[in-house]
């Protein structure tokens, strides 16, 4: 069975997009950073070393995506194709989806996280299923629908911006499964308890 797995960078002080993370700056300023560790430094493309690309390879084997609205209309869907991965892209909302989704055969919008991560689940089958996005994570956590979190913790301090889990309704335990340390981030894949 699918397992619904949040995957996503984070500043120390947890913060997954800097400040002015509005529709002309996705992200916010200082966004690039948190993903320095799985871009070659030349802008070339992703990494080639270790442990970022068994981590990206991961990612690219998922059967399915699940994002939030926000993210995927700021990325414009990814084209309708999240990074060329040719997989079903899900989101969640409670109000229909604007007129160029028609364009954009894998991507379909559900209503509720708890109907999103199960359609996406169904698609993915034995897959995983790549959870973006804070707001959808969070919502995820809350539905009790989402298994394992892989944050990427980077040797960074943003200050001020957007944070993964400003609020949550209770306590959340974690299990650790792995930690890979490097240079530019350590890599913490926990399971939700």
């Amino acid at each position: 069975m699918a397992t619904a797995v949040l995957d996503m960078s984070m500043s120390l002080d947890g913060y997954i997009a800097g400040p002015n993370d509005e529709v002309g700056n996705p992200g916010g300023d200082g966004f690039v950073r948190l993903h320095e560790w799985m871009w070659n430094p030349d802008g070339t493309g992703f990494r080639t070393d270790e442990p970022a690309l068994r981590l990206m390879k991961q990612v690219s084997a998922a059967g399915a995506i699940v994002s939030g609205r926000r993210t995927a209309e700021q990325a414009d869907h990814w084209g309708g194709d999240h990074h060329g991965m040719g997989v079903p892209i899900f989101v969640p909302s409670h109000r229909p989806p604007g007129p160029s989704v028609a364009d954009y055969p894998l991507v379909t919008y559900v209503d509720g996280i708890a109907s999103a991560i199960a359609r996406a689940k169904a698609a993915a089958r034995d897959r995983r299923v790549h959870v973006i996005s804070g707001y959808t994570a969070r919502s995820a956590i809350e539905a009790g629908v989402l298994d394992e979190l892989w944050i990427h913790h980077i040797p960074v301090l943003f200050g001020s911006g957007r944070r993964l889990f400003d609020v949550l309704p209770a306590r959340v335990e974690l299990e650790i499964v792995e930690v890979v340390d490097a240079p530019e981030a350590t890599h913490i894949h926990y399971r939700i308890r």
